[in-house]
C-alpha cells in the first residue's frame, strides 16, 4: 500500500529560523496514516521484525558490524526523541550480546584494520553516557584506538581496510569520521578535529569529478586495481549509496565540530558541493535517485531506497543547520515524499516496509567486483535493509522536528 496520498492529507507549513539567521518556510508530512511519527512507525516494523538488535542485515548469528550500528544508532536517535526506554532497552541488549563485563567486543579484530567495524562506536558513547558502565568506554576506546594505527594513503587518508590497500572509499568516510568527532567531542581529545577535517578534504580532493559534479565510488592510490583508471585512479561509476554515506558523514561530523575549529568551513565547503550534487542528480518525476546517480532511465537502472533516504536526511539535516541554501529543504521535501509514495510499503501485519533496496556493492574482493555499470545493477535488490531503514528513521526525525518547531510558536 503506497502511502502518498496520507502524506499528502499530513502536509503542515511549516516556518523555521534556521542557524543561519535566515528564515523559511517548507512543508512536511506531520504523521503517519496511524497517527504515529513514520520514524517511530518504522522503528517498531524493524524492531518486529528483528527482536534482536545482531539480526539487522539478516545475520544468521551474532556480529559486530557498520549496519547494527548504523540502526542503534537511528533508535538511539528515537529514544532521545520519544524517551520511550523501550529503544534503549534494545541497544543495550545488542552491545551487552555483543561486549564481554571486561570490555571485549566479540567477533571485533582491531588488527583487521576494517573500518566499517568503528562505525558502532558512536552508539556506544551514548550507552557509556548514560549508564557510565566502564565496559563501555573500554570498547569504544579499542574502536578509536584502531584508528591510531589504521593503514593510510601517502597523503595521510584511511585505507578502506587492511585487505584493500591504498584505496579510500567513501563508505569509509561515514564509518570513523563521525565516529571521531563525537569521540573528540565527548572525551576532550581536540587534535581528532583536524583529523576530521583532514580525512573529509582528502576524500573530496581524490573522488570529485569537476565534469560530472559527482564522487566517484573509490579511489585507488596505487592504480593497482582493475577497476581503477590507470591515470587518475578513480573507480568507472558513481554510486547512489557511496555518496550517501559521505553525505551523512559531513552532516553527522558537522554536529561535533567546534564552530570555531579553523578548518569548519573546509567540512561546508564540501557539504555545499554535496548538496548541489545530489540536487542536480534527483529524478524529476519521483524526487528520488538512482542507483547509478547520473544514468537515471538507462536500462537495468533502478530508483534505490538507501541512496534516496541517505540523501534526503542530508538535505533536510544540512538546510535546517543553514549549513546549505534554504532551497535544498524542497529538494527534501521531493525525496521524503518520493520515497513515502514510491518505496515504502504497508504490511499485512501493520509494520511499514521499504523497498528497493541494493543489499551490498563494493569494489575488487573475491569474486571480483569490477565496478562497470552491470556490475551495480545486478547486485542483489532486498527490502529492509538497515542501510535504508536507518537513514529513513532519521530523515524522518528531520521532519518530525520541524513540525514541532513549528507547533510550538
Amino acid at each position: 500500500m503506497k502511502l502518498a496520498k496520507y502524506a499528502l492529507l499530513a502536509l503542515t507549513t511549516l516556518t523555521m529560523a534556521c542557524r543561519s539567521g535566515q528564515s523559511t518556510t517548507s512543508s512536511a508530512p506531520a504523521a503517519s496514516p496511524t497517527g504515529k511519527p513514520y520514524s517511530v512507525w518504522m522503528a517498531d516494523s524493524e524492531i518486529k521484525r528483528s527482536p534482536q538488535g545482531w539480526m539487522i542485515d539478516f545475520r544468521p548469528e551474532p556480529k559486530w558490524d557498520y549496519t547494527q550500528g548504523l540502526f542503534a544508532s537511528a533508535l538511539e536517535r528515537v529514544w532521545k526523541r520519544t524517551g520511550d526506554q523501550k529503544y534503549f532497552t534494545y541497544i543495550k541488549a545488542f552491545a551487552d550480546t555483543m561486549i564481554t563485563d571486561d570490555g571485549k567486543i566479540k567477533t571485533y579484530k582491531k588488527l583487521d584494520y576494517n573500518i566499517d567495524r568503528v562505525n558502532p562506536g558512536k552508539f556506544l558513547i551514548g550507552l557509556h553516557k548514560a549508564t557510565g558502565q566502564p565496559k563501555y568506554k573500554i570498547a569504544l576506546d579499542e574502536l578509536r584506538d584502531q584508528m591510531r594505527t589504521h593503514p593510510r594513503t601517502s597523503e595521510g587518508g584511511f585505507w578502506h581496510k587492511k585487505i584493500y590497500p591504498h584505496q579510500m572509499w567513501l563508505d569509509g568516510l561515514y564509518m570513523a569520521t563521525p565516529f571521531l568527532a563525537q569521540y573528540a567531542a565527548e572525551y576532550n581529545e581536540p587534535a581528532l578535529f583536524d583529523e576530521v577535517v583532514k580525512q573529509i578534504v582528502l576524500m573530496d580532493k581524490n573522488t570529485w569529478d569537476p565534469k560530472k559534479g559527482l564522487f566517484y565510488h573509490a579511489w585507488d592510490e596505487k592504480r593497482a586495481q582493475k577497476w581503477a583508471d590507470p591515470v587518475t585512479g578513480l573507480s568507472p561509476n558513481v554510486w547512489g549509496r557511496a555518496m550517501g554515506w559521505m553525505s551523512m558523514a559531513l552532516v553527522d561530523a558537522l554536529d561535533f565540530v567546534p564552530q570555531n575549529h579553523p578548518q569548519r568551513g573546509e567540512i561546508l565547503r564540501v557539504t555545499k558541493k554535496m548538496a548541489q550534487a545530489i540536487a542536480q542528480y534527483q529524478d524529476p518525476k519521483t524526487g528520488l535517485w538512482w542507483q547509478v546517480v547520473d544514468q537515471g532511465g538507462r536500462e537495468g537502472n533502478y530508483l534505490e531506497g538507501s541512496a534516496s533516504s541517505m540523501f534526503t536526511y542530508f538535505l533536510v539535516k544540512a538546510a535546517k543547520k543553514g549549513y546549505i541554501d534554504q532551497k535544498y529543504l524542497q529538494n527534501a521535501q521531493r525525496g521524503y515524499n518520493g520515497l513515502l509514495e514510491n518505496l515504502i510499503r504497508k504490511e499485512a501485519d501493520g509494520t511499514i516496509s521499504i523497498t528497493q533496496v541494493c543489499a551490498v556493492a563494493g569494489l575488487g574482493g573475491n569474486p571480483y567486483r569490477d565496478g562497470t555499470y552491470e556490475y551495480y545493477i545486478n547486485e542483489q535488490k532486498r527490502d529492509n535493509d538497515p542501510k535504508a531503514v536507518a537513514p529513513f528513521i532519521m530523515a524522518s526525525l528531520e521532519f518530525e522536528e520541524m513540525g514541532k518547531a513549528s507547533a510550538s510558536k
